[in-house]
């Protein structure tokens, strides 16, 4: 084995929590991170918070995954730990965490990330992924595979100021550094060489 092949296995494992309101191209960042990192013989993988939870969801006989937001909070809190104690369990020297800061319920912003789940993933690192809000709006107008609400630019709005108040929250929580990226409409690889050097690898 090379030195640098031992340098990899010297650093931290590196486990990344990537968040972003929908409409701001966090799905395909994080796949084209993902190629860039394996391209460099490093071992990384992305995991949908969202479809693990979807997975757990589904032995109760929900298959929607928009429905998930809609449950319960105490039953959307049982689902969020289940997830995390199968995320937690991976061994990638990079783990991507694909979720949402926030979830919209009846009874208001329920927290992606309270503090239970923190406590499971032990994240290294908290990455939000963001875009101008005029951006995200005609991302999602064009997006007919979701079942989404309608939302307004001041709505969108909103939502960035939430997800950074609740990602700011889980920093110092956990101790991990928080960086906000912007995925600019036809600069991927840009935002995705950004995100590489946010989190050391």
């Amino acid at each position: 084995m090379s030195c640098h092949g031992w340098v990899l296995y010297l650093v931290e494992r590196k486990k990344v929590v990537i968040v972003g309101i929908p409409g701001v191209g966090k799905t395909s960042l994080v796949t084209r991170i993902v190629e860039l990192l394996n391209g460099d013989k490093q071992r990384a993988s992305v995991h949908s918070y969202g479809t693990v939870m979807m997975d757990e969801a589904e032995k109760t006989e929900i298959s929607d995954r928009d429905n998930l937001r809609r449950l319960p909070v105490s039953q959307q809190k049982e689902l969020q730990k289940q997830a995390a104690k199968k995320i937690a369990e991976l061994t990638d020297d990079v783990v991507f965490i694909d979720t949402h800061a926030f979830i919209s319920t009846k009874e208001g912003f329920y927290p992606g990330l309270p503090n239970h789940v923190i406590e499971i993933l032990e994240p290294t690192h908290f990455i939000a992924i963001s875009a101008r809000p005029e951006e995200i709006y005609n991302r999602r107008m064009k997006d007919d595979t979701r079942n989404r609400d309608k939302i307004s630019i001041e709505g969108i709005k909103k939502e960035l100021a939430v997800q950074d108040a609740m990602l700011s929250s889980c920093s110092v929580l956990s101790g991990s550094p928080m960086k906000v990226i912007l995925n600019n409409e036809g600069k991927i690889d840009e935002a995705a060489h950004n995100v590489i050097e946010a989190i050391g690898v």
